[in-house]
């Protein structure tokens, strides 16, 4: 199977085991997904992850986050930045998602950040993904 987006993959692997209100979902690792993974953790998106070893590539096992009556905590992921289409912007220009509600991660020079850290480093990137 041939994938040119890793992180499109990343995105809707997680968001259709939400819809589905799975426990977990397995996904191939790397190093990207698994930075923007811990920021989900972080900002309380998702419940944890994991790198299970494998012969070929890692498994990255994501444990999604749930509320009472099995509600759920993410409610939308949205890809900006594609392979045919980056999409770059300056400090100033990054906006807040849902009032504050949600995140941006951005590639930068100082690697990835949440819009709150890039706005408050002064720096812009390549805008990656929105998540609320």
């Amino acid at each position: 199977m041939s994938m040119t987006d890793p992180i499109a993959d990343l995105l809707t692997r997680i968001r259709n085991a939400n819809r589905a209100r799975k426990v977990t979902v397995d996904i191939p690792a790397s190093k990207l997904k698994e930075h923007i993974c811990q920021i989900m953790k972080k900002e309380g998106f998702i419940a944890g992850y994991e790198v299970i070893p494998d012969n070929k590539q890692n498994i990255l096992r994501v444990k999604l986050n749930y509320l009472p009556k099995k509600e759920a905590v993410l409610t939308g992921l949205e890809r900006i930045s594609r392979p045919g289409s980056r999409v770059y912007i300056e400090a100033d220009e990054i906006k807040s998602v849902f009032g504050g509600l949600g995140i941006s991660i951005l590639s930068t020079s100082k690697g990835l950040l949440t819009d709150r850290q890039a706005r408050k480093a002064g720096i812009g990137g390549e805008l990656l993904c929105r998540i609320w």
